[in-house]
């Protein structure tokens, strides 16, 4: 079935399998500069609903939406050492407008930490004014030398957080929290489990005292950095001037944290779940949860469609979103497989015998017999058949996950894992080590989980103390 599709099975080539199905499923096209994209309505769709549910998780924390420009001034980015030199390589800069010349170069937001404490530093004078919590949703441009649709594009979408404190402690905390939220949308909303921890220091964000991630895995072993929340301590308040007043009268310096989600989730929705038939959508982020296909002959059209309309009013009452595919130029075969291919979740057939008997055959993206139902009980019973397709489709990943991650000691042994998963191993915390292993292996560190339980060991690859008192998971990225 896949090949008829033209779709390339996940075996064959994971990758030619990725691009065949956000085409042919219509999430994307590939615009007309190089590495960016179009996301077309169904992709649109599932980002929005994705939006819907972050922004609602990020305002229940107390955060308010702003929005700051598009245009930095290249001296801004230039104030942090470590940020400049991090995001050097990626940025796109104006520098003529108008017909002139600018002044001054300006650089199309790669990130916003640099504006936002130019405006910080003009609002923040007392303690009274903190902490300020603030969130936008924006788009960045990111110069990529290899793009890929959702993983890694010229411009995406995504939000970004920023907040300022008093103190280190709340900072601290509040880097913690927005993982977090992360964290819960990650395996609520898009049925991923995902792990939490800490970057390594040649892998944190560029500026940051600290990184924090949430990462997956993905179908054909490779990791996925899914979202992540970083602790940047004074250095921006200090590049900035970000200063307040105390209760004590003293003049001091902000706490600020940034964290950021983009529409590489999407990507990650694709590959921790999709099949060799296409995508498989968790329920509460899929644009149609239930679509119904009524199967007709010219002279039972009316009556069949008359009672798909019908069905699909009473589920759409139930709370579920819903589509009834009436095109006449297409066959019902056609029409499966191409909802199966947008990966929606549940599947309603309905035909003349079935409105003459009062029931209709419901079938789901996860496989498993059809099921002949009243037509009178399915609207009722779809809700909680759509929470079970969300456990099961999490149940499932988080297997796979699991059967996917080895403890290795051995390099040798190492070698061998993160060319099909993840590997749990010591590590000296050394960069020129880090870097050796991933010129060896392509694998990088992931991240140094918070729930791995404490223990010692010598580095998988040079044998120095471990210098994180714990396992690290290293594997090959997108």
């Amino acid at each position: 079935m896949a090949k008829e599709q033209g779709v390339t099975p996940q075996s064959q080539d994971f990758s030619e399998w990725y691009i065949d199905v956000i085409q042919k499923a219509e999430l994307v096209d590939y615009g007309p500069v190089r590495g960016t994209m179009v996301m077309r309505p169904y992709g649109y769709a599932l980002w929005e609903n994705l939006q819907r549910e972050l922004d609602r998780m990020i305002k229940e924390t107390g955060h308010q939406n702003a929005y700051f420009p598009l245009f930095i001034p290249m001296s801004f980015l230039q104030k942090e050492a470590e940020h400049v030199e991090g995001f050097a390589p990626e940025l796109a800069v104006v520098t003529h407008a108008g017909g002139e010349e600018l002044e001054e170069p300006l650089a199309v937001r790669p990130t916003s930490e640099t504006v936002i404490g130019y405006m910080w530093s003009k609002w923040i004078s007392s303690w009274r004014d903190l902490p300020v919590l603030m969130n936008q949703w924006a788009n960045v441009v990111r110069w990529e030398k290899r793009p890929r649709p959702f993983l890694r594009t010229t411009e995406f979408l995504w939000q970004e957080g920023h907040t300022a404190h008093a103190t280190r402690e709340e900072a601290e905390e509040e880097t913690r929290r927005m993982l977090g939220v992360y964290a819960k949308l990650a395996r609520d909303y898009a049925a991923i489990p995902v792990w939490e921890g800490m970057k390594t220091e040649k892998e944190k964000f560029a500026g940051a005292v600290y990184t924090t991630t949430i990462e997956a895995m993905m179908r054909d072993g490779k990791a996925l950095q899914a979202g992540t929340s970083h602790f940047l301590g004074q250095n921006f308040a200090r590049a900035f001037e970000i200063t307040f007043q105390d209760q004590d009268l003293e003049e001091k310096y902000v706490w600020t944290t940034s964290w950021g989600l983009s529409t590489r989730m999407i990507g990650a929705i694709i590959m921790a779940h999709g099949d060799d038939r296409g995508l498989i959508l968790p329920p509460r982020l899929a644009p149609v949860q239930v679509v119904i296909v009524p199967i007709y002959r010219k002279n039972t059209r009316e009556v069949v469609l008359e009672a798909a309309r019908a069905l699909e009013h009473e589920i759409r009452r139930a709370g579920v979103r819903v589509h009834t595919d009436d095109r006449d130029q297409y066959s019902p075969g056609y029409k499966f497989n191409e909802w199966e291919l947008k990966g929606v979740p549940l599947r309603i057939e309905i035909g003349p015998r079935d409105v003459e008997a009062g029931h209709a055959v419901l079938k789901s993206r996860l496989g498993g017999e059809k099921e002949f139902i009243g037509l009178r009980d399915l609207p009722g019973l779809l809700p909680e058949r759509l929470e079970a397709f969300h456990r099961a489709l999490y149940e499932r990943a988080l297997a796979f996950r699991e059967a996917g991650v080895r403890r290795v000691d051995d390099y040798d042994a190492f070698k061998a894992q993160v060319e099909q998963g993840f590997a749990a191993a010591f590590h000296c915390g050394e960069a020129a080590c880090e870097k050796a292993i991933q010129e060896e292996t392509k694998a990088t560190t992931r991240l140094i989980p918070f729930d791995f339980p404490d223990e010692e060991g010598v580095c998988v690859r040079c044998g120095k103390p471990s210098a994180y008192g714990k396992r690290v998971l290293f594997a090959k990225a997108y």
